[in-house]
């Protein structure tokens, strides 16, 4: 399925290096997830002992891993090529039932030019400047 690349996902307003260029809106991932009675059966043991309740802690990191995934895949069919200011949230829906919302802004970045330039005074007199940096495409939205 196509999905925005997860290195072009920021909590912050703008992706560093990159130019917002076409904002797509809001997007989002939800999962709704119960434990089963097995898992809060063991929950229940682990507490007893005290510490990381390992198989709710496991079972929110999925949930939160399933539900940045659809968020990615969301973003990409609006045409995005990244995420910014993305969040998480979640409520309980009833008892033992969470939903984990992953959501942000989808846009299409541009990568900004690294252009750089260097002087260099070769003889007395004459100085030669040499531009490089990395180059990148253009397109003109309409």
């Amino acid at each position: 399925m196509n999905r925005v690349d997860s290195s072009m996902v920021t909590t912050a307003n703008e992706l560093a290096g990159y130019r917002i260029v076409k904002n797509f809106g809001i997007v989002r991932g939800i999962i709704v997830r119960s434990r089963s009675v097995i898992g809060n059966l063991g929950a229940a043991l682990q507490t007893i002992i005290g510490g990381n309740i390992t198989i709710l802690t496991n079972l929110c990191e999925k949930t939160r891993e399933d539900a940045f995934e659809l968020l990615l895949q969301h973003a990409a069919e609006h045409g995005a090529n990244a995420v910014v200011a993305m969040r998480y949230d979640a409520t309980e829906v009833m008892q033992g039932v969470t939903e984990v919302l992953a959501y942000g802004t989808a846009v299409q970045v541009e990568r900004l030019s690294s252009m750089r330039y260097d002087a260099t005074e070769v003889m007395q007199g004459v100085t030669e400047v040499l531009a490089y940096g990395t180059a990148v495409q253009v397109e003109r939205l309409s």
